[in-house]
């Protein structure tokens, strides 16, 4: 019988403790203390929610059940999403349908272990319909406060500017938000992003600076790495929403990383719109491993097959993430938060605190 040589049970224990390290459970990544960058309120809008919003508002669907709507998501690209989404967008009339949304979805992110969020919403979708933008904001400021006294839950609340239309009507949507300041961290910009770069939008976000905005933008997604160096550029944004084809631009890469720019990478969202073909092709875990500020989000969970804590299995299946590297996107997801430095020290010594296996009581927010 051969002698196993010390080199060799060396190599079965290291292999072992890969293992071991390799073996996060659902029940650990849903419970593990994070924020939420990259989420659309709207995107929350589940099928159940929609028929009762339609039916107590009178709004006719085109579809005649939940499960009917569900099978409408097979999205082919980002617009044939928005289609959809527009679409769904319709049932959202009075104040208490914006305050049912949101509190809807803080209940979901809550119970997936995040403790702070930071959500979009796109009140060019509701004011083009005659929604007054006052009833759109002051429903989801209403959950957001019922939120943190209830859940413990912290949250920001980002307004975006719909791309596909122009400046100008940015430039009216950035006028009539400047009156519920207190309430708005920052600018983004989402929707079609093909066709529509960043640089169109320049002065707007430069008028929102002004007026103390911070500023995001999506870019990178189906666009050009060039959408990214125009974000940062000529939009002046401080994270990056997607960001994914910033591996195709070696030295935007080198960028991304001296700078530590935040990229709210959705993997998910990334999949179900043909971003790239599956989970085991999506660059996520090259990119943090290239040192890049990468955190994980859902985007527009009520779309794309899961919230924050679906995502994070999903690479773990997908593409072999480490407790080590979801430490790392969750310590990302803090320190790249609009918080104040008081608070994302105690969010951190929360998520410590998780991984050194205590639950102190401030687990439950800041």
């Amino acid at each position: 019988m051969p002698v196993r040589g010390a080199a060799e049970d060396e190599q079965k224990v290291g292999s072992g403790m890969k293992a071991r390290e390799r073996t996060v459970t659902n029940e650990f990544l849903r419970g593990m203390p994070k924020a939420e960058l990259h989420m659309h309120v709207e995107g929350s809008l589940e099928p159940e929610i929609m028929f009762e919003i339609a039916r107590r508002n009178g709004v006719p669907l085109r579809y005649g059940s939940a499960e009917e709507v569900r099978k409408a998501y097979d999205f082919g690209d980002l617009q044939s999403f928005l289609d959809v989404y527009y679409e769904a967008t319709r049932v959202l009339l009075y104040e208490r349908d914006f305050y049912d949304l949101t509190s809807a979805y803080l209940r979901k992110a809550h119970a997936q272990g995040v403790r702070h969020a930071e959500i979009f919403f796109d009140p060019q979708a509701h004011t083009d319909r005659g929604v007054a933008f006052e009833t759109a904001i002051t429903g989801i400021h209403r959950a957001l406060l019922d939120g943190r006294r209830g859940l413990g839950m912290s949250s920001h609340l980002i307004l975006c500017f719909l791309r596909h239309l122009s400046a100008e009507a940015a430039m009216e949507t950035l006028l009539q938000a400047r009156p519920y300041r207190a309430w708005i961290v920052g600018v983004g910009l989402d929707s079609s992003e093909l066709g529509h770069p960043p640089d169109e939008f320049r002065a707007v976000f430069e008028e929102a600076a002004r007026h103390g905005f911070r500023r995001v933008a999506h870019a990178g997604e189906e666009g050009p790495p060039e959408y990214i160096w125009q974000a940062l550029d000529d939009l002046g944004a401080a994270r990056i929403d997607h960001g994914v084809r910033c591996m195709e631009d070696p030295g935007l890469v080198r960028r991304l990383r001296e700078e530590q720019v935040p990229l709210t990478v959705c993997p998910l969202s990334n999949v179900k719109l043909r971003v790239f073909d599956s989970i085991e092709e999506h660059p996520v875990r090259r990119m943090l491993g290239e040192d890049l500020c990468v955190t994980v989000n859902s985007d527009d969970p009520a779309y794309f097959g899961g919230y924050v804590a679906d995502n994070y299995t999903a690479i773990r299946d997908g593409l072999g993430f480490t407790r080590g590297e979801f430490r790392r996107v969750a310590e990302n997801s803090f320190t790249a938060s609009f918080l104040d430095e008081n608070s994302k020290k105690k969010l951190l010594a929360n998520l410590n605190a998780y991984f050194a296996g205590t639950q102190p009581e401030t687990l439950r927010g800041v």
